[in-house]
C-alpha cells in the first residue's frame, strides 16, 4: 500500500539519538537501518557487512566522485558515508530507511531529493547534556566543553527539520518518534502511486 520513506534523525552528542534510532528499529519491523561504508579499520568485535562496509580509501572516494553517496563525511581521519543504492533498495521493498546522521549530512540528504523527513532531538537543558557527556566518563573536561560548543551550534539549526523532540524521558520520546513514524506513512503523499486505483478499480 505505501511506499518506503527516509527518517534522518539528528541530534547533538548526549542528546540520546542512538538509543533511539536502535529502540525504534527494535520495535518496528518496517524499519531498517543502513550500514554505513566507512575507510577504518574494523574494530574488535566488528564484523563487515553487519556493522560497516569497510573500503579502502582510494574506493571510497572515487564511489563519492561518481555521486554514489547520499551523504558522506570525514571525521576524525576516516571517511563515512550512506550508499544511495541501499536507500533506493530498501525504499523500493516497500520499508522505510532510518539514519542516524549529523547536520551536515542531513543537509547533504536535503539535496539529493529523496522526500526524506528530518527529526531533531533535544535534552531537556544544556545542563542535563553536560552531565549527561560526564556521566560517560569516556572524555577529559576539556572535550566535554568542546562537545557543549558543538551542541550550541548544532541545536542552532533545528529549525531545518520537520519534527522536533525532547528526550527527557526516554519511553515518552521513543512513543513520540513512533506517532512520528506512523503519521507519515498514513499520508496520501506516502501511498505507493496507483495502489488505490488497482485495489478499487476505479
Amino acid at each position: 500500500m505505501s511506499k518506503g520513506t527516509v527518517f534522518v534523525v539528528s541530534a547533538p552528542s548526549g542528546a540520546g539519538k542512538t538509543t533511539l534510532c536502535r529502540e525504534l528499529v527494535a520495535r518496528d519491523s518496517r524499519l531498517r537501518h543502513l550500514v554505513s561504508h566507512t575507510t577504518r579499520p574494523p574494530r574488535p568485535g566488528e564484523v563487515g557487512g553487519r556493522d560497516y562496509t569497510f573500503l579502502p580509501e582510494e574506493r571510497f572516494r572515487a564511489m563519492a566522485e561518481d555521486g554514489e553517496f547520499a551523504e558522506w563525511a570525514l571525521v576524525h581521519g576516516n571517511y563515512y558515508g550512506t550508499a544511495l543504492s541501499r536507500i533506493h533498495e530498501v525504499l523500493a521493498s516497500g520499508d522505510d530507511v532510518l539514519m542516524d546522521i549529523d547536520v551536515q549530512g542531513a543537509r547533504q540528504i536535503r539535496g539529493k531529493n529523496i522526500g526524506a523527513i528530518f527529526i531533531f532531538v533535544l535534552p531537556p537543558s544544556m545542563g542535563i547534556l553536560e552531565n549527561r557527556l560526564k556521566s560517560r566518563a569516556s572524555d577529559d573536561e576539556r572535550t566535554i566543553q568542546r562537545r557543549i560548543g558543538k551542541a550550541r551550534g548544532e541545536i542552532a539549526c533545528y529549525r531545518e527539520y520537520d519534527y522536533l523532540l525532547v528526550n527527557d524521558v526516554l519511553e515518552t520520546c521513543i512513543e513520540q518518534a513512533r506517532a512520528i513514524l506512523t503519521s507519515v506513512r498514513l499520508r496520501i503523499a506516502a501511498v505507493e502511486p496507483g495502489w488505490v486505483e488497482r485495489t478499487f478499480d476505479i
